[in-house]
């Protein structure tokens, strides 16, 4: 069941963190993760939400955009019905318990800051939560895990090098049926599961899977690709759906599912597994 288009003012209203590092950066893939950024917003909203930009309280980044320092943050969350956390740079690997290596880019405390606060404080309010590569590695740090700080070369490759054909690196993975990414993909039916041909472009990845969490999705030389916390409705993806390169309905069908999810749950009506299939 697919929810019917919804009034600019019943939308649900669905929080992204922004991101603080400058374009300017040096590095292109600064740039490149604020363009995927701007994508993430434009699904948000041609999934059926309304996106509304969380920042650090020091400033504002366009319009809709609120406040999130200290106690505001979760005044800012009780007006909302879900958050995304988009890619980015890497986390500080302090937070797991590790010096930083010299493969880390882009590492920004700031950012870190803000991403686990509103991830934090969306998973006490109970709000429906999506992590993006760089969410999906946070979320897995959040509960207690720890990262891989550069991935070794092995048999399936998770990101381009510079001298490849643009930045993303395509390969399989294999989504568990029932699970929460699962639904996002329309596997709700598929008891033999299903298999993704998916966007990549990490260096980094889930090295031990928190408690609390379980595995949804693996590529082919094992590496985590999807999480979820089986309590509440958190999931987390270590691929980008959002890539320009993705066929229009493929990119926008997967945060149109979580769009849902979140308005069944501001209704209150039935659970998003019962509406979905």
């Amino acid at each position: 069941m697919r929810i019917p288009p919804l009034p600019a003012d019943g939308r649900p209203r669905i929080g992204i963190p922004v991101r603080l590092s400058s374009s300017r950066d040096p590095d292109p893939r600064v740039g490149e993760a604020n363009e995927l950024f701007g994508y993430i917003v434009d699904l948000v909203r041609e999934g059926g939400g309304e996106p509304v930009l969380l920042t650090d309280g020091s400033d504002a980044h366009g319009s809709g955009a609120t406040g999130s320092d200290g106690g505001r943050l979760a005044e800012t969350l009780k007006a909302l019905d879900g958050v995304v956390l988009p890619g980015g740079g890497d986390l500080d690997p302090r937070l797991y318990g590790e010096r930083q290596g010299t493969y880390c880019y882009d590492v920004n405390l700031a950012q870190d800051a803000l991403d686990l606060a509103v991830a934090r404080g969306s998973i006490e309010a109970g709000l429906p939560l999506l992590g993006i590569c760089r969410g999906h590695q946070l979320l897995n740090v959040l509960y207690g895990g720890t990262l891989v700080q550069d991935m070794a070369a092995g048999p399936v490759t998770h990101h381009q090098p510079a001298s490849g054909e643009g930045p993303w690196a395509w390969h399989d993975v294999d989504i568990i049926p029932g699970s929460k990414v699962g639904l996002l993909y329309g596997a709700a039916g598929a008891p033999e599961g299903l298999t993704v041909k998916i966007a990549s472009g990490h260096h980094q990845a889930v090295a031990r899977v928190a408690d609390g969490l379980m595995v949804t999705a693996v590529a082919g030389d094992g590496t985590v690709e999807a999480l979820e916390d089986p309590a509440r409705w958190v999931a987390s993806v270590q691929w980008h759906p959002e890539v320009l390169e993705l066929p229009a309905d493929e990119r926008v069908a997967p945060f149109r599912a979580f769009v849902e999810a979140c308005y069944y749950r501001q209704k209150g009506s039935m659970s998003y597994q019962e509406n979905i299939r």
